[in-house]
């Protein structure tokens, strides 16, 4: 053999092809599965919880396993959706707003009841109202300084707050956790130091409860550092692109 005379050795096999391949057809199962696993999981709780709930005020002549060998599930989350619609449509009338009136007052009177109930009913009312403000909008504020948050704009606020607030326009903001998004901290803002996004609730609620792991869309985490960049430079931030622009 010459000196010239090369020989290229033969790619060494890949061991690992079965397991690799292995490995992602178990990780694309458990993508498909575990959404849908945790999906009917907490809907069966949640039916079981309404189930329990109402299983009380039920008499036991009209319960299912009295007549059944099996109790039926969902039958008290379907009465208690019946109850509610029928008290709603008796309290629109004169005589069911005259019952209302008189438990509000009862329970405005009583001194410990009385900030719990009216607060519960502030949050129903601006939860499900169809005028209720809500969280209607998503944002970024610096919170804490040199960190930027994503967090919900509620109303503004009214009365003595607004008068006490210094000078500027603020806003009422709510920061979650994650990645529990029911809890969290309450602040006012001003509005110039909040940077409104081009994103939904729902979008935003993703985002936080995945830990930024579920972006709203390709280009989120680009568009948002561009954003904070844009908001300390103090120029008008551009939109993030919704999910049917960016399609």
């Amino acid at each position: 053999m010459s000196i010239n005379d090369t020989t290229v050795p033969p790619p060494e096999p890949v061991h690992h092809s079965v397991v690799s391949r292995l490995r992602n057809y178990f990780l694309t199962g458990l993508i498909l599965v575990g959404p849908i696993y945790i999906t009917i999981n907490l809907t069966w709780w949640f039916i079981n919880w309404v189930d329990d709930a109402m299983r009380p005020f039920i008499p036991v002549t009209l319960r299912t396993e009295t007549y059944l060998p099996f109790r039926v599930p969902g039958y008290g989350l379907i009465i208690a959706l019946v109850a509610l619609t029928l008290l709603g449509f008796l309290t629109a009338g004169l005589v069911g707003r005259t019952f209302v009136e008189f438990g509000e007052n009862l329970l405005n009177r009583m001194p410990i009841v009385r900030p719990i109930y009216k607060t519960m009913k502030q949050i129903f009312e601006t939860l499900f109202s169809k005028a209720g403000s809500g969280f209607g909008k998503v944002a970024l504020a610096e919170f804490p300084v040199g960190m930027w948050s994503v967090v919900f704009i509620a109303s503004p606020p009214t009365g003595d707050i607004a008068e006490r607030l210094p000078g500027e326009d603020f806003v009422s903001c709510f920061l979650p956790c994650t990645p529990n998004p029911t809890t969290g901290f309450f602040f006012y803002a001003p509005r110039s130091q909040v940077i409104e996004l081009d994103i939904t609730v729902e979008q935003a609620m993703t985002l936080i409860m995945s830990a930024g792991m579920a972006q709203p869309n390709g280009d989120a985490q680009k568009k948002l550092a561009a954003i904070v960049d844009n908001g300390r430079a103090g120029r008008t931030p551009p939109a993030l692109p919704s999910d049917d622009a960016a399609r």
